[in-house]
């Protein structure tokens, strides 16, 4: 294998293990949001200001680990 195949490598890792948990945990929010909202209708709107809330530091993950896996790809050398 050359060297841009290992960085090729490197970066589809990189974001596969990097966007894994983020999603994972979104979807443990959500199912979390929805349980609540469930058992308690009336707090609904607190309840889905949280999740948000939640979900934007959860995505934030995913994205660094997008900017890492185009630094792989594209600048290391």
């Amino acid at each position: 294998m050359t060297d841009a195949a290992f960085r090729f490598l490197a970066a589809g890792i990189a974001i596969g293990f990097g966007a894994l948990g983020p999603g994972i945990g979104i979807g443990l929010t959500g199912l979390g949001a929805l349980q609540a909202i469930g058992r308690n209708p009336e707090a609904r709107g607190p309840i889905l200001t949280n999740m948000i809330l939640a979900i934007a530091f959860a995505e934030a993950v995913a994205i660094y680990a997008l900017i890492v896996a185009i630094i792989l790809a594209l600048v290391v050398k």
